[in-house]
C-alpha cells in the first residue's frame, strides 16, 4: 500500500506527519499545474477563434453552432466522468483527459468548414469537460485531507493559466498561423502533463475517513479543527441529503452557472467583439480576455481576505453587482479602451462567485453538492458561447453580450436570497 494511504490521517507533527504533509504538498502542486494547464490551453484556443472563423468561412450563427460542439462533448463527458473517476480514480482520469485535451487543441486549425470545426470541437469539448470534473474531484479530496480552504487557489491557477495563454496568444496572433500556434500548445500541454502526471499516478486520492467531521460550518480561512462537530442539519457522512438541501444545492449551482456563462462568453466572443465591432488590432483584441483573466486571477488570489472581511453572502452579492456593471460597460462602450476596462471590472466581479457557490453547495450536501454545483457551473461556461452566437445573429453581438450582465445581476439576487436557504439548513 502506498505510504500516503498509511499516513494520510496523521496529524501534523505526529508519527508520519511530515511525510504526509510532503506528499499532500506535492499533490497540491501537481493539481495546481493541471488547473493552470487547463486554463492555458483553453485560452490559447479562444484567442484564435477569429482566425479560425475566417479560415472556415463561418457566419456568427455557423460559429455558434460549431461552438455548440464544445458544449455537447463536454456535457456528455461530464455525465460519465464521475463514474470513470469512481472506477479508475480521479487522478488517472485527470492525466488521461489532459493528454486528450492537449492533442485535441490542435484540431480546429486543420478544419476548412463550419461542420468540420463542430466535429473536432466535440472531441475538444469532451476532453475539456472530462478534465474539469476529474481535477475538481481530485481537488475536493485534497482539500478534505488538508483541512484547509484552498479551493480558490486552484481556480486562481486556472485563471492565471488563462491569462498567460491569452497573453501569449495575443503576442503570436500577428506572426504565427493558427495551425502553428495551436500545435505549439499541444507540445506544451504534453510536456507539462509528463511532468505533473506521474505525481498523481503514484498516489491515490487522499480521502479522510468519513467518521471525521468535515466542518461545513467553517468560514473560508477558518477550517474546523479535529473534534469540532459538524453543523446541525448538514450531513457529515454518507447520508443522503434532504430535498430541501438538494434544492439549496441547485440554487448555488445556478449561481455558478450564471457566472460561468459570463466567463465562457468573454472567452469565446470578447476578442471578436473588440475586433469586429470596435475595429481593434488582432493583438489588442486578444488582450481582451487576457485583461479579464488577469483581474479574475487577482480577485481569486485575494479571495480569502475578501471573504473574511465581507462574508460569503456579501461577496456573492457585491461580486454579481460589480460584474453586471462591468459587463454593461464592456458590451456597450463605443471605444476599445472603455471596453477593456469593462472586461477588467467584470473579471473582478466574477472572480470569487464560482468558488464560493461551490463551497456553499458542499457545506449543505457534502461532496455530492460540490459535484452538482460544479457540473452546472461548467455547463454555463460551455453553453454561454453558442447562446451568444445565436443572439448575435438575431440582434447584434453587443446586445448578446448584455446577457452576461443580466445573469450576473441574477446571481447577485440569488446569492442574497440563498442566505435564508442556507440558514434554514442549519436550523
Amino acid at each position: 500500500m502506498p505510504l500516503l494511504n498509511k499516513v494520510r490521517t496523521a496529524a501534523p507533527g505526529g508519527l508520519g506527519g511530515d511525510t504526509a504533509i510532503h506528499s499532500l504538498s506535492r499533490l497540491r502542486s501537481a493539481l495546481t499545474l493541471f488547473f493552470a494547464l487547463d486554463g492555458f490551453l483553453f485560452a490559447g484556443w479562444v484567442v484564435r477563434i477569429p482566425a479560425v472563423k475566417q479560415q472556415t468561412g463561418a457566419s456568427a450563427g455557423d460559429l455558434g453552432l460549431a461552438l455548440l460542439g464544445v458544449s455537447a462533448g463536454a456535457v456528455v463527458t461530464m455525465t460519465l466522468t464521475g463514474r470513470l473517476c469512481r472506477r479508475f480514480g480521479s487522478h488517472a482520469v485527470t492525466v488521461a483527459t489532459a493528454v486528450l485535451l492537449s492533442l485535441s487543441v490542435a484540431l480546429p486549425a486543420l478544419t476548412r468548414s463550419p461542420l468540420a470545426l463542430g466535429l473536432v470541437l466535440l472531441v475538444f469539448g469532451a476532453a475539456y469537460g472530462g478534465i474539469n470534473v476529474a481535477m475538481n474531484s481530485a481537488a475536493v479530496d485534497l482539500v478534505t485531507a488538508l483541512r484547509r480552504p484552498v479551493m480558490p487557489s486552484f481556480h486562481a491557477a486556472f485563471s492565471l493559466g488563462g491569462m498567460l495563454g491569452a497573453g501569449i496568444g495575443g503576442l503570436l496572433a500577428g506572426s504565427l498561423s493558427p495551425g502553428t500556434h495551436l500545435l505549439g500548445l499541444t507540445v506544451v500541454g504534453l510536456a507539462l502533463t509528463a511532468v505533473a502526471g506521474p505525481v498523481l499516478l503514484r498516489h491515490p486520492a487522499p480521502v479522510l475517513p468519513e467518521a471525521l467531521p468535515r466542518g461545513p460550518e467553517a468560514e473560508p480561512g477558518k477550517p474546523s479543527g479535529p473534534g469540532k462537530p459538524s453543523g446541525p442539519g448538514k450531513p457529515s457522512g454518507p447520508g443522503k441529503p434532504s430535498p430541501a438541501a438538494r434544492r439549496t444545492v441547485l440554487v448555488f449551482g445556478v449561481i455558478a452557472l450564471c457566472t460561468a456563462y459570463g466567463e465562457g462568453a468573454l472567452a469565446d466572443w470578447g476578442a471578436l467583439h473588440l475586433e469586429q465591432d470596435l475595429g481593434a488590432h488582432p493583438g489588442v483584441a486578444a488582450a481582451g480576455y487576457s485583461v479579464f483573466a488577469l483581474t479574475m486571477t487577482a480577485g481569486r488570489l485575494s479571495g480569502t481576505l475578501l471573504l473574511e472581511r465581507l462574508g460569503q453572502t456579501r461577496t456573492l452579492v457585491a461580486g454579481g453587482a460589480t460584474a453586471a456593471a462591468g459587463m454593461l460597460l464592456g458590451a456597450l462602450a463605443p471605444t476599445v479602451w472603455a471596453t477593456l476596462l469593462g472586461f477588467a471590472v467584470t473579471g473582478l466581479g466574477l472572480a470569487n462567485i464560482f468558488p464560493v457557490a461551490v463551497a456553499r453547495a458542499g457545506a449543505v450536501a457534502g461532496p455530492g453538492g460540490v459535484a452538482t454545483a460544479s457540473t452546472l457551473g461548467y455547463g454555463g461556461m460551455l453553453l454561454g458561447p453558442p447562446s451568444i452566437g445565436f443572439l448575435a445573429d438575431w440582434f447584434s453581438l453587443p446586445v448578446a453580450l448584455t446577457t452576461v450582465a443580466a445573469l450576473a445581476a441574477g446571481a447577485a439576487a440569488m446569492g442574497y436570497w440563498a442566505r435564508n436557504a442556507a440558514s434554514q439548513q442549519a436550523s
